[in-house]
């Protein structure tokens, strides 16, 4: 070989000794991240392949533009340093491999990591620490760990480690060796061949992550990565930010010296609850529950508490209580403190009650006033014995009230008065006289048909309504009723969960306009989950109607072009068990037409993902669903009313005609049965005085309530009117004749029709 060759290999040698020298070999300097002084390699130009593409992960890329897959940093070993790398040094403890891993006891379901035949080429996750020789190491605090970018180098109290793979970009997202890192945590770590998951466990925490996806678990609670994990040469790759999450690991990034901080919280931790909830002092025992663990499994074997743990406390207060463990390796966790009231011991309430009177005539209205009392100021339960309106034998009546409070601590307190042989009112005009609105009074069904219909004046507000209330039980998932609308419009929703699994009802509004548009809610009432579908129509009328005199559930959403959302989510909070009913009344209005959709479906999917999909449900042949106009009926008296006893009868198809409206899942013609989901606004121009006005139902069974001039009145207060012979006092006029207004809505569940009664009673005496 000639001169000239000889030079040219020797220049060749030099150039790729040079490329292989590692970047961070460079002189270094210091900066601080997040208020850690840490080191960083002097500026030295960069190669412009080697610069960082943006990413919206928080770490800087660690590869070059353009790179398909990671690839790993080679580690030089052909070129001799200061000093030979060994794979130990003489004051270090090396690092256990793969197989030297304190593993988990196996679960029955599950094996053991398995080898490189398992995992492809799977490597133990580092090798022993390096020795450097007169390479500069990357100071690190005590117990923080080192992850140079674009390396497989990590450091951990100024040893430096091999990863079996180095941190790498992948479309965007900043991915290390889930092996390298739990070997450098020591956590736990299998994996289960059934399920395909890798396994780690941290202290009572147990993490699981599947290849090729972004979800991971963390004791059964799903969480979401940046991206999702893979295998690159038999490596199991995984988000940094993840896996810090996953472990709660804070960390600092160095994009000056290339480098990302961990910091390894290894001390144990402690906590405790105490129960019960009330605490009496003298009568309660006290349990201290505690829940302890270490992040690297080392058993607990000391528990330190302050002196303020007591099985019992004898004087109420407040007091600290403090607890610590210290683990095995002699470490102490941070201490826990709550602080607990401690209440003075409960004390039984007062009961006692005055009588307007000691003496009463047969008849005469006897006022009742509880003066009860409870130290504590609680509520009391109240059960009174023997209590009237008015008494119809002459002589004494003993009266009793006990009270209860919430410990189930009692008093009672009796009085006797005397009633006399004189008579102010019979029993009829004591009930029709002094009972109070949505309370029952016996009234003779039989006759009610036969009196006078009150003669009135019908007009109507253009309330579109949407009733959706068949198939009323539902048996699958799907769309209830799927309706487009525009302007003001009034929603009633009514249907049971007949499936195995719990569900939910939505309410989904969808934007198929080119402009935005505005929905506003007016008046609202939801009521269950229950399994009344009586209660559910009782209350959320009652709701309905507290809304519109409080504006409590107004409120606009904006939907977007082509947008789709959940409206009135309430309806949607709790999921119905099988055999629940829900029930929605409401008011809305919209500036622009938008489609409104009722579904139904399992309680954890998405009805907005799936409401393209899901079927159209057809009707059950008995109950009625349909889009009827003009929902909102006024209807206007004039005559003079309670001179002599009329009735006025509404959802009966004869004086009051049903709505006639669309179908337009079907496109056929329906007719509102009952009249369900109309308003009607009941304007009575003169009421005689002492004019008894009362609810009386005609069709079965009734729950439900009403506004009598602005004041929500049940029906009933108590239990249901089942029968026509029971009414529910609505109101009084007393001595004065005038104008009341009634507002009255069909409450779902009840039956139909139903008659407003106006009797004539006495003046009172």
């Amino acid at each position: 070989m000639n001169l000239k060759k000889l030079s040219l290999v020797a220049i060749l040698a030099v150039s790729q000794v040079a490329a292989a020298v590692p970047a961070f070999a460079a002189p270094v300097s210091t900066t601080t991240i997040s208020g850690t002084v840490v080191q960083a390699a002097e500026a030295t130009p960069t190669p412009a392949a080697t610069l960082m593409p943006e990413s919206t992960d928080p770490l800087p890329p660690l590869v070059s533009p353009g790179s398909a897959t990671p690839t790993p940093t080679p580690v030089p070993t052909s070129i001799p340093t200061t000093a030979p790398v060994t794979t130990s040094l003489p004051n270090a403890t090396p690092v256990p491999t793969s197989s030297a891993l304190p593993a988990a006891t196996p679960d029955p379901a599950m094996t053991p990591l398995p080898g490189a035949s398992a995992l492809p080429t799977e490597a133990p996750g580092l090798v022993a620490p390096l020795a450097t020789g007169g390479q500069i190491i990357p100071a690190a605090g005590a117990n923080q760990l080192i992850l140079m970018m674009n390396s497989n180098k990590m450091y951990m109290n100024g040893k430096e480690y091999l990863a079996n793979q180095p941190m790498a970009v992948k479309n965007g997202v900043s991915y290390v060796s889930i092996r390298a890192m739990v070997d450098m945590v020591k956590v736990k770590y299998t994996y289960d061949y059934k399920t395909k998951e890798v396994i780690v466990t941290k202290g009572d925490s147990i993490m699981r992550f599947k290849t090729d996806s972004k979800i991971y678990t963390v004791n059964g609670s799903k969480e979401t990565m940046k991206g999702p994990a893979y295998q690159f040469k038999g490596t199991f790759m995984i988000p940094l930010t993840s896996i810090t999450k996953a472990l709660s690991l804070k960390y600092s990034v160095d994009n000056v010296g290339k480098r990302v901080i961990l910091e390894l919280n290894t001390k144990p931790t402690a906590s405790f609850t105490v129960q019960p909830a009330e605490i009496y002092a003298g009568v309660t025992p006290v349990t201290f529950v505690t829940k302890n663990s270490s992040p690297n499994g080392t058993a607990i074997v000391q528990e330190l508490w302050n002196e303020n743990k007591k099985d019992m406390y004898d004087q109420p207060g407040f007091y600290t209580i403090t607890y610590s463990v210290q683990d095995a390796a002699g470490l102490w966790s941070d201490p826990y403190s709550a602080t607990i009231q401690v209440l003075q011991p409960n004390q039984p309430p007062v009961a006692n009650f005055s009588t307007d009177k000691d003496e009463y005539k047969m008849g005469e209205p006897v006022t009742l006033t509880d003066l009860s009392t409870d130290p504590e100021g609680e509520e009391l339960t109240v059960e009174w014995t023997n209590r009237a309106l008015a008494y119809f034998n002459p002589g004494p009546v003993s009266l009793q009230l006990k009270v209860t409070d919430k410990h189930g601590l009692s008093s009672t307190f009796e009085k006797t008065i005397n009633i006399t042989s004189e008579q102010m009112y019979t029993q009829d005009e004591v009930a029709k006289l002094f009972t109070v609105p949505g309370d029952i009074i016996s009234m003779d069904g039989g006759m009610i048909p036969g009196l006078p219909n009150l003669t009135y004046n019908l007009s109507s507000e253009p309330y579109m309504l949407i009733r959706s209330n068949s198939p009323e039980t539902v048996n699958a998932e799907g769309v209830l009723y799927r309706e487009t609308a525009l302007g003001s419009t009034r929603f009633l929703v009514h249907h049971m969960n007949n499936m195995s699994t719990r569900q939910k009802l939505y309410v989904i509004a969808t934007n198929r306009n080119l402009y935005p548009t505005t929905i506003t809610t007016q008046y609202l009432g939801i009521a269950g989950p229950a399994l009344s579908p009586e209660y559910t129509g009782k209350i959320s009328i009652q709701k309905y109607f507290n809304s519109m005199l409080t504006n409590s559930s107004y409120g606009t959403i904006t939907l977007q072009p082509g947008q789709s959302i959940p409206i009135m989510t309430d309806v949607s909070k709790i999921a119905m068990k099988p055999g629940e009913v829900l029930s929605l009344s409401a008011d809305l209005f919209s500036d622009l037409a938008v489609q409104y959709d009722v579904v139904m479906v399992e309680q954890s999917k998405d009805p907005v993902a799936l409401l393209s999909t899901l079927p159209l449900l057809d009707r059950d042949g008995v109950h009625n669903r349909g889009t009827y106009p003009d929902s909102t009926r006024i209807i206007s008296v004039f005559d003079q009313v309670g001179a002599t006893q009329s009735k006025l009868v509404l959802g009966d198809n004869d004086k009051d005609k049903n709505l006639i409206g669309t179908d337009p899942m079907s496109g056929t013609e329906a007719s509102n049965a009952g009249n369900f989901g109309v308003l009607y606004k009941i304007r009575l121009e003169s009421v005689a005085k002492n004019t008894l006005i009362t609810f009386n139902p005609r069709g079965g069974n009734y729950l439900g309530s009403l506004m009598v001039n602005g004041t929500i009145v049940n029906l009933p207060n108590k239990g249901n009117l089942a029968s026509s012979d029971m009414n529910a006092v609505v109101y009084r006029s007393g001595n004065y004749e005038g104008p009341v207004d009634i507002v009255f809505s069909v409450a779902s569940g009840s039956n139909l029709p139903v008659n407003l009664v106006f009797t004539p009673i006495p003046a009172p005496k």
